[in-house]
């Protein structure tokens, strides 16, 4: 069975924004989830209620297996960042939003992985890049 990392905005439309539990079970069945540091972080600070708090203490609790990114993956995102960056013409703002979405893809690569994600645009360029594995979820992406 395949490995793979579920993206912080698929958690979020299935807690935020009615993403089935089935649309769900349906996409992440065939993988063995690993939990990402980074979209534990994610996760961590952009939740503002009580409810999603305990909705990501409990995600971070019961995490088997956390990946978190090497220092080898932090530089190989610096220059992702710039070379994409560039190419696409983005700001710092974007770039800077980008950084967390390289970590998880070199996290996959380094570990065999695909990444599941709601955010196909910048994972696309990445996988473009990486050679990854990405499993599109309709939903909305985040900003």
């Amino acid at each position: 069975m395949a490995w793979a990392i579920v993206d912080s905005g698929v958690y979020i439309g299935h807690w935020e924004y009615g993403l089935s539990v089935e649309v769900l079970d349906s996409i992440t069945r065939p993988f063995v989830l690993r939990q990402s540091a980074v979209v534990l972080s994610e996760l961590r600070r952009g939740a503002q209620s009580r409810m999603a708090r305990r909705l990501v203490e409990t995600l971070a609790k019961h995490a088997a297996i956390v990946w978190t990114p090497t220092v080898d993956d932090w530089w190989e995102a610096a220059r992702l960042i710039q070379d994409i960056g560039d190419r696409e013409g983005w700001d710092r703002s974007k770039r800077r939003s980008f950084q967390n979405d390289a970590l998880i893809a070199l996290t996959a690569r380094r570990h065999g992985a695909a990444v599941i994600t709601t955010n196909r645009a910048d994972f696309d360029l990445l996988a473009g890049e990486l050679g990854i594995a990405i499993v599109p979820v309709a939903g909305r992406a985040l900003p």
